[in-house]
């Protein structure tokens, strides 16, 4: 027995969808809460953290072609500011569109198996799917604020806890030997015309 085909019911992933028997316009709504088995996202960047649940509200209708799944799947996800690095969290929320195609129908049979969803047993599985649609829309750079002003690249501190005017001096690596050995600006130095 394969894996497809023994999609078990008591999976909160997986829908049982014979209630609908095939007639094209009988519809179902679906609520429940799915269990996140390994972490989803940009991992030390953004993710639905693993042991955590997404939220699904759904609703299930009968097509010709199959069962139309629409709705939401919203989660809480944590990561870190890529300007500052602190740590945060947010919730992200996809809507959700999907077609399970029938076995025997039109769809099924002119499609490649990666291109469309199908049922297995009148059951779907909604994992890969919510799973597909929530990584592609995690940030891939997330921020504390939109206003974030980030790290100074010379020190590391963060912009907003910086006294106004911090700053590093420099100095024109062609003066760097001079200042090294002197300890001071030479004279004539790289502000100063030649």
């Amino acid at each position: 027995m394969s894996e497809k085909s023994s999609l078990d019911t008591r999976n909160p992933w997986v829908i049982d969808t014979r209630e609908l028997g095939r007639r094209a316009g009988l519809s179902r709504d679906v609520r429940r809460k799915a269990p996140v088995r390994s972490a989803l996202g940009f991992p030390g960047v953004i993710v639905v953290p693993e042991g955590s649940e997404i939220e699904l509200d759904l609703l299930l209708e009968s097509v010709v072609e199959g069962v139309l799944v629409t709705g939401t799947a919203s989660a809480r996800t944590t990561g870190e500011c890529s300007r500052c690095l602190d740590p945060i969290e947010g919730d992200a929320e996809i809507e959700l569109t999907e077609l399970f195609a029938y076995p025997d129908s039109t769809t099924e049979a002119t499609t490649d198996e990666d291109e469309v969803s199908r049922l297995v047993d009148d059951r779907i599985d909604l994992e890969p799917a919510v799973r597909d649609a929530l990584v592609l829309a995690l940030p891939q750079v997330p921020l504390c604020g939109e206003d974030c002003p980030g790290l100074c690249p010379e020190c590391g501190g963060k912009w907003a806890d910086l006294e106004p005017g911090h700053g590093h001096e420099t100095i024109d690596p062609r003066w760097a030997a001079l200042v090294e050995r002197f300890g001071d600006s030479p004279a004539g130095g790289p502000d100063q015309e030649a």
